[in-house]
């Protein structure tokens, strides 16, 4: 009995299907993949910071939202195009969309929420409430 499994199986149909299936469509050049919406979430002692990939978009294409404490990153692209020309006809469309959410904690300080779009990222910043640091001990007079 042969104890190789499928994964070590070495063919040209193998290796043609683990490169069609795992390299993004690399076969057929056509086929673009953007990677819009992809994100890392960070924190500092003083703000979370959300950077999303928006690779070829404008910050006009981009939607920000806030509601009900859910952070709304979301995309939306549509463009058409036709042409006539030496007795032929094309017409061709395109649509690109994403959308992102992500719930915000309880010391977000929702009013300082500000964006900033470099070289296809775009990052969120999202301070934090300056929390007054609790005294130990609290006297308490009695009446």
């Amino acid at each position: 009995m042969n104890n190789r499994s499928l994964a070590t199986v070495s063919s040209p149909f193998m290796d043609f299907a683990k490169k069609f299936f795992n390299d993004d469509f690399g076969y057929f050049p056509t086929f673009e993949r953007k990677n819009s919406g992809l994100s890392n979430v960070s924190e500092t002692e003083t703000e979370y910071l959300v950077e999303l990939s928006a690779p070829g978009l404008k910050k006009e294409d981009i939607k920000i939202e806030l509601e009900n404490d859910v952070l709304k990153i979301s995309s939306d692209i549509q463009d058409k195009r036709e042409e006539e020309k030496d007795g032929y006809y094309r017409k061709e469309f395109y649509r690109s969309s994403f959308e992102r959410s992500f719930s915000l904690p309880k010391n977000a300080n929702r009013d300082e929420i500000s964006a900033t779009m470099v070289d296809g990222i775009l990052n969120v910043s999202i301070p934090k409430v300056k929390e007054e640091k609790k005294k130990d001990t609290i006297q308490i007079s009695i009446k």
